[in-house]
C-alpha cells in the first residue's frame, strides 16, 4: 500500500506504463507485511523482518511524549540493525540510562537518524566508539565525530539490536529528526509503513471547570469519566448519557490507536474537537521539541494517566502548557453553557495511517441551584499559585517550589509522620506525586542532631507506594540537607555509609580462549555513581548495565593480550562508600 494521498505525490506518475512481469513484482512488493514507501533512494527499514510496534510516534509516556518508533525483536537481541540511508555518523551516545547504546547517522538530504538501546555496535561505528571510551577513560561517552569521519552506506550493518539503558524489553528504538533543530518527526509520515485499517478507540469523556465560578455535574457510579459504546469508527456515550456542568468546562478524551494484528496502545495522529459544528480545538502530533516534550504532563490529565493508566488528552490547555501541538481555534476548547442550554458536541480522531473515529454527544447547562447540590470536596492545604514562586514552610521541613513548576493552581498538603526504619528524620508528605512538578524543586530537611561524622553520608530519600526507595541526593550545611526533587511525595533523610557489593560471575584465573567476564555490583541505598576497572594498572572498559546490576568486560584491542594480568576493579556509590576486588588471570 502507497499513501499517496498523505505524502501529496501520486504513487505512479500518470501515464507511466508497466511491463507485466515488473506489474508482478510490483504486486509482490506491495504484499509485504510492512512497506517503506519513500522517494527512491532515501530510506529503507532499519531491520529486515516485519515491523511490529510496542509504541509508536508521540505515544505519552511518563513526562514525555514518545520520539519514535519501538519496533520489537521477538524477545531477542543480537538482531541487526541497518542504516536506513547513505550518511555519516554525526554522535555517538553510551550511557546506562536512557537510551543507552545509541547511534546518531546525519543524511544529505536534511534528517537524522537515531538507533537507540544497541546490543553492541559493529564496523568501523563500533571502533570509532571503543577508541573514543579508552581516550576518555569512561563507559558512558557522548562523542561527535567530524563530519564524514565515519561514513555509512545504505543497508550498512551499523549495530545489533539490544536491550540497553532505560529500555523495558528487547527492541530497536528507531527516530527520525530534523538534523537542523533536532526535532523528531513521524517516521510513519516519512515513509514506514505499518499495516493499519484499525480505527482509533474512544474509550471516555471528562469534563473538568475552568474557572472558579463554574462547575461539572457527577459521573455515573464509581466512573472517572463518561464511558463510550459503539466501534468501528462511530461512537457515542453509553446509555445516551448527557453530561451537565455550569459555567465553562473543557473536555478531555480518553483515546489510543492500534495496529493490524498488534496488541500494543499507540498514539493517535490527530485530535478535532466540534461544539455545534464550529472548531474549538484541535491537536496535531506531528513533532517533538525535546526541550518543551515534558509538557506531556501538562496535556494529559496526569493523575489519572499515571495512577489509572487513562489516556485522557486534554482538549483544552492548562495555563503553564508551552506545547505547539495546538490548533489557533478562537474558543480554544472553552465551552460556556447557560442554564438549560443543549450543546451538541463531536470528537474526530485521525490516526497516522488516516483512520477515523468520531464521538458526538449532548452537553447541557446546569442552572445555579442544581450546581450548588453537587457536592464538591472543600480544597485542604496551601494554593500554589503556577506563576509565582511558592513555599511550603513546616516545622523541620521547607519546600521551595519556583514560579513556571506547576501547570495550574494547586492546593498543596502537608503532612509529618514518625520517621520510618533506617531513617534519621520524621518522614515529611509533600502533597501526592500525581500532581507533576515541570522544574525541580529545593527541597530542605533539618537533621540537627546528626552527628559530624556522618554528615557527608546523608541524603535525601524518596519513599514510593511499594516500600521502596529512591535516593534523592543531597548535600548537607548548617544542620540540614538540601536535595533538588522534581516530584511531590514522601521524603526523609537516611544516612549511607556501606559500600556496594561486587561479586564474581564468570571471571577465572584461566581466561584463554574466553571472550568476556562478568561481575555482578549492588548498593543498598545510594546507588551505583562511579567504577573503575583496571588490568596492570591500565584502564579497561566495563560496562555497566543497572538492570542486571552487572558490570561486564569484552576482551578487545587494547586487552587482548597474552599473559599473565592482575585485573582490580573499584566501584564507589553516590556517597562515596567504594568496594574493591582483584583477581589475577592469564590471557
Amino acid at each position: 500500500m502507497i499513501r499517496s494521498s498523505l505524502h501529496g505525490t501520486p504513487a505512479i506518475p500518470g501515464g507511466w506504463m508497466l511491463p507485466t512481469k515488473y506489474k508482478m513484482l510490483l504486486v509482490s512488493l506491495l504484499s509485504w507485511s510492512t512497506a517503506w514507501s519513500q522517494p527512491p533512494g532515501r530510506f529503507i527499514p532499519p531491520m529486515d523482518h516485519a515491523i511490529d510496534l510496542s509504541g509508536n510516534f508521540m505515544e505519552p509516556r511518563g513526562d514525555h511524549f514518545h520520539s519514535g518508533l519501538d519496533i520489537r525483536t521477538g524477545g531477542r537481541e543480537g538482531l541487526p540493525v541497518k542504516a536506513v540511508a547513505d550518511g555519516w555518523v554525526s554522535r555517538i551516545k553510551i550511557s546506562p540510562w536512557g537510551y543507552g547504546k545509541a547511534v546518531y547517522i546525519d543524511h544529505a538530504d536534511g534528517y537524522t537518524s537515531v538507533y537507540a538501546h544497541l546490543q553492541v555496535l559493529q564496523g568501523p561505528v563500533a571502533k570509532v566508539c571503543l577508541d573514543a571510551q579508552y581516550r576518555q577513560k569512561d563507559f558512558s561517552i557522548d562523542f561527535v565525530p567530524e563530519k564524514g569521519a565515519v561514513p555509512v552506506k545504505q543497508g550498512q550493518v551499523i549495530a545489533l539490536s539490544g536491550n540497553t539503558g532505560g529500555s523495558g524489553g528487547p527492541h530497536l528504538h528507531f527516530e527520525l529528526r530534523r538534523t537542523a533543530d533536532q526535532h523528531a518527526l513521524d517516521p510513519e509520515a516519512l515513509g514506514v509503513e505499518v499495516p493499519d485499517k484499525v480505527k482509533p478507540e474512544m474509550i471516555g469523556v471528562r469534563l473538568y471547570p475552568l474557572n472558579d465560578s463554574s462547575a461539572v455535574g457527577p459521573y455515573p457510579a464509581k466512573a472517572k469519566g463518561f464511558a463510550t459504546e459503539g466501534g468501528d469508527g462511530k461512537y457515542k456515550l453509553k446509555g445516551d448519557a448527557v453530561p451537565l456542568a455550569y459555567g465553562t468546562v473543557g473536555l478531555a478524551l480518553h483515546t489510543l490507536d492500534r495496529y493490524d494484528g498488534l496488541a500494543a496502545k499507540c498514539g493517535v495522529r490527530r485530535i478535532e474537537l466540534f461544539v455545534d459544528s464550529v472548531p474549538t480545538f484541535s491537536v496535531l502530533f506531528d513533532e517533538i521539541d525535546f526541550n518543551t516534550t515534558r509538557y506531556c504532563n501538562a496535556h494529559m490529565d496526569y493523575a489519572l494517566f499515571k495512577g489509572s493508566k487513562m489516556e485522557y488528552h486534554r482538549c483544552y490547555k492548562q495555563p503553564n502548557d508551552k506545547l505547539r501541538i495546538y490548533g489557533k481555534e478562537v474558543a480554544q476548547g472553552h465551552i460556556s453553557l447557560a442554564p438549560g442550554q443543549v450543546r451538541r458536541a463531536r470528537f474526530k480522531v485521525t490516526d497516522a495511517n488516516g483512520n477515523v473515529s468520531e464521538l458526538s454527544f449532548n452537553l447541557k447547562g446546569a442552572t445555579a441551584a442544581e450546581a450548588a447540590k453537587w457536592v464538591s470536596p472543600e480544597p485542604v492545604g496551601s494554593l500554589f499559585r503556577y506563576d509565582t514562586e511558592n513555599i511550603l514552610k513546616e516545622e523541620g521541613v521547607t519546600l521551595t517550589v519556583p514560579a513556571m513548576a506547576l501547570y495550574d493552581d494547586a492546593y498543596v498538603r502537608y503532612e509529618r509522620r514518625p520517621a520510618p526504619a533506617r531513617a534519621v528524620a520524621p518522614l515529611h508528605v509533600l502533597h501526592e506525586p500525581l500532581t507533576p512538578l515541570h522544574v525541580s524543586a529545593t527541597l530542605r530537611i533539618e537533621v540537627p542532631e546528626l552527628p559530624e561524622a556522618v554528615q557527608h553520608k546523608a541524603l535525601v530519600v524518596r519513599l514510593n507506594d511499594g516500600g521502596g526507595t529512591k535516593a534523592e541526593g543531597g548535600s548537607f550545611a548548617n544542620g540540614a540537607i538540601t536535595a533538588n526533587v522534581r516530584s511531590f511525595g514522601r521524603y526523609t533523610v537516611m544516612v549511607d555509609t556501606v559500600a556496594p557489593v561486587i561479586t564474581n560471575v564468570d571471571l577465572k584465573a584461566d581466561m584463554k580462549g574466553r571472550s568476556r567476564f562478568t561481575l555482578k555490583v549492588s548498593d543498598d541505598l545510594s546507588g551505583v555513581d562511579k567504577w573503575k576497572g583496571t588490568t596492570d594498572g591500565a584502564w579497561v572498559l566495563m560496562e555497566y548495565e543497572p538492570k542486571t546490576k552487572t558490570l561486564m568486560h569484552t576482551f578487545d584491542k587494547y586487552t587482548d593480550v597474552s599473559g599473565s594480568k592482575m585485573f582490580k576493579l573499584e566501584v564507589t556509590d553516590e556517597r562515596g562508600n567504594t568496594a574493591r576486588y582483584e583477581l589475577k588471570f592469564t590471557r
